[in-house]
């Protein structure tokens, strides 16, 4: 399986989403013009993902994932999309597909830490909650 990487812009965050490194981060700011042209590549490749470790592709077979997200701002439309992502995840995890977020925060900004607890209560997706 392919890596998905994506360059971060002024509007957009860095994304790197690599199976063959069990790297998967998405890092920066997220308020694209179009949300959801953005962040559908990030959808479609997890639905891949997925696919791949519900078979139980042998290259993945034992192997914990961790999703890094270390946004320093996200709009309101992007936060609709991320809330798709951890939904996936959360179907992962019904499938006893082993995964788990790192919500990275800086240590003063109180919202983006209950951003990251809300989305945690909402799909029921463990996060670990780190402070910079």
């Amino acid at each position: 399986m392919d890596a998905l990487r994506i360059d971060a812009t002024e509007f957009t965050p860095e994304v790197i989403m690599d199976p063959s490194t069990n790297s998967f981060e998405i890092t920066g700011e997220s308020r694209p013009e179009n949300a959801g042209k953005f962040y559908q590549e990030i959808l479609d490749w997890l639905d891949t993902y997925y696919n791949l470790r519900y078979w139980k592709d042998s290259k993945f077979s034992g192997v914990d994932a961790v999703f890094e997200f270390k946004l320093e701002y996200f709009n309101s439309t992007s936060a609709k999309f991320l809330l798709d992502i951890f939904m996936k995840l959360q179907t992962f995890r019904k499938d006893e597909i082993n995964i788990s977020v790192r919500w990275h925060y800086d240590e003063p900004d109180i919202d983006m830490k209950e951003s990251g607890e809300e989305f945690a209560e909402m799909t029921g997706v463990p996060f670990e909650y780190i402070a910079i």
